[in-house]
């Protein structure tokens, strides 16, 4: 089954609508309640994400028998040092970001922690595709 979500970019008013909605299929789905909690944490980073550094994007959920995949898709500037961007407390939000609550600089490592896989690439030309694989 697949779902997908577009992001708008700078909307924090609807940061977390993707997230909410998949985590209502897969209650549905009766999928594991920890499960559901490590999926639920890692999407709904990407989601902000999204919302915050790029200039918009779009999620793609594919729920399999035995994994969940997930695929964040953003135009925007890409992220110049990924090594760097995976350090906890780094962070290139700007102040108004930082204002709202967000751009602690957690996001990639909390979607790495919750994830079994996860992949990214970036570039100014391309956006970032950030893929991540969790288990059921």
């Amino acid at each position: 089954m697949r779902f997908e979500y577009d992001i708008e970019a700078g909307n924090f008013s609807k940061a977390g609508d993707a997230s909410s909605a998949f985590k209502k299929v897969l209650k549905q789905l009766n999928v594991d309640p920890q499960v559901i909690k490590r999926i639920v944490i890692a999407l709904y980073e990407g989601e902000v994400n999204i919302v915050a550094h790029s200039y918009g994007g779009k999620i793609v959920c594919d729920i399999e028998p035995k994994k969940v995949s997930i695929v964040l898709k953003d135009t925007g500037p890409g992220i110049p040092n990924i090594e760097q961007a995976m350090q906890e407390g780094f962070s290139t939000a700007t102040p108004a970001v930082r204002e709202m609550g967000f751009g602690a600089g957690m996001g990639l490592c909390n979607m790495n922690r919750n994830a079994n896989a996860m992949n990214i690439t970036s570039s100014a030309e391309d956006g970032t595709r950030v893929e991540l694989i969790i288990n059921l």
